[in-house]
Order: C-alpha cells, then structure tokens, then sequence
C-alpha cells in the first residue's frame, strides 16, 4: 500500500488568503528547482500527448478542432500532477527522493482510489469533447475545411465568434466543476486513506471556504496552462510542474495546520 496518512476524522478548513497563493507559487519554484528531472520526467509525458493529438488532427488535416482540445487539454492536468505531488510530499518530510521510491508510491496508486478520480476526470474531458462538436454542429453546420486560410478565417467570420464565446462560457464551466473537486482531492488521496467520493466532497468544501483565492488560483493555473501550450506545448516543461507542486502546497496550508510563509 502506498505511504499515507491514516484514515481518521475529516481534516479542518484553514483560511485561505491571496497572500497564500503567492506562497504555494513561490513553493512550487522552489521544488522545480531542487527536483527539476522529476518535474521534466512527468510533464514530458503530458506534453508528449498533447504533441500526439496535434499530429493526429494535423494529419487528418482537422487542425481546426485543436481550439476544443486547447480549451479542454487543461482538464486533464490534475491527473497529470500526481507524480509531482508525490515529489513535493517527501521534499517537505525529508524522505528519500529517489526514482524507484517516487515512480513505486505513484504506481501504487492503481490499487488505490486515484485510478477512480482518474476516471472522472476523463470521462470530464471526453464529454467537453463531445459537447465541442456539437457546438461546431449547431453553431457552423456541416462544413469542411481543408485549407490554413480557412482555419485561420472559421473563428474569425460568421457565426465563429459567437461559437467561441458560447464555447469557451461552455468549457470555463467544465473546468471550474473539474477544479473544484479536484485541487484538493487528488493530493488528499495522495496523502490519506479516504475513498474518491469524500476527496471531492472535501476538495469542493475547500473552494465554497475560500472562494476569493481559490479562484484566483484556479484563474492562474488556466492562464499559464494555456500560454504554456502555445509554443507547442513546450512551456508546459516548466508550467506543468511548478503548478504541480504549488498545487501540492495549497492543499498542505488549506486542510493542514498553517505553514509558516
């Protein structure tokens, strides 16, 4: 069984200011840059699906629908995070930070309940996808498109901004319910002995608690996610994990007796 905390009565909510986002951030750096392969080794993998996708789509000559899996890529991240979660919890105890002893706890996580959360997160994304298309459908018609120019001009012309606001409204919902019930949750299940459904619920508690900095987190984390992507994905080699293990952080100062700055 994967190293955690013991199942026991359910964690007090601390209370959350702007001055603890620029903590966790400042945290987040500071483990990137003492366990920078760790962090390069895990978004790698991250990016190297999201290099695959382009590819896919561009072979297909459908890099058009790029824009959807832009909007929803960043739903995946939480998941994605796990490792680095796991590299912040023994930088903070002090424990061994060695390749077998971080990728043994991470790979432990399938007889546990991440695999449950991972899931939900997918299944998240899968449904953005297919509400996406359907947007395309209703907003667009059936249209093909085969050219640059026409990729360049579809979102631009017609009926393309309205799609874009009505989509993005759209997708900024998905990932708000996706944030929320996950920031804490995958780093609780990390952490303690509790099932799936009682991370979420915590993890949901947590943002209801501090509304103010968790969405400003939140706004954080989807901005430099999406600027990171632009340069084909590459700026996720340092996104990904700096909010990775500030992630880890925020969860420490919500649910855990509060760090000193």
């Amino acid at each position: 069984m994967a190293e955690g905390r013991a199942a026991g009565a359910a964690p007090e909510i601390n209370e959350l200011t702007v001055a603890d986002i620029g903590a966790v951030l400042r945290a987040g750096l500071g483990d990137f840059a003492r366990a920078p392969l760790f962090g390069l080794f895990f978004s790698a993998v991250y990016v190297a699906g999201g290099i695959l996708l382009y590819l896919v789509y561009a072979a297909a000559g459908q890099e058009w629908w790029l824009a959807p899996v832009a909007v929803g890529f960043p739903l995946l991240a939480p998941f994605a995070a796990t490792g680095l979660y796991e590299v912040s919890r023994r930088l903070e105890s002090g424990r061994p930070l060695a390749w077998g002893a971080v990728l043994g706890v991470v790979f432990a996580q399938k007889d546990r309940q991440v695999p449950a959360m991972a899931a939900v997160i997918l299944v998240v994304f899968l449904f953005w996808m297919f509400v996406a298309h359907a947007l395309f459908a209703l907003f667009m018609g059936l249209r093909a498109f085969n050219a640059g120019n026409d990729i360049a001009t579809l979102f631009l012309t017609g009926n393309g901004p309205v799609m874009l606001l009505v989509g993005g409204a759209v997708g900024a919902g998905f990932a708000l319910v996706l944030f929320a019930t996950t920031v804490c949750g995958l780093p609780m299940l990390l952490d303690r002995e509790v099932d799936f459904v009682t991370a979420m619920i915590t993890s949901v508690a947590v943002v209801r608690a501090n509304p103010g900095p968790m969405l400003l987190w939140a706004w954080i984390v989807a901005a430099a996610l999406f600027a990171a992507m632009l340069p084909l994905f590459l700026g996720l080699f340092v996104a990904l994990p700096v909010l990775g293990h500030a992630t880890w952080h925020l969860y420490r100062r919500a649910l855990e007796a509060p760090h000193p700055s």
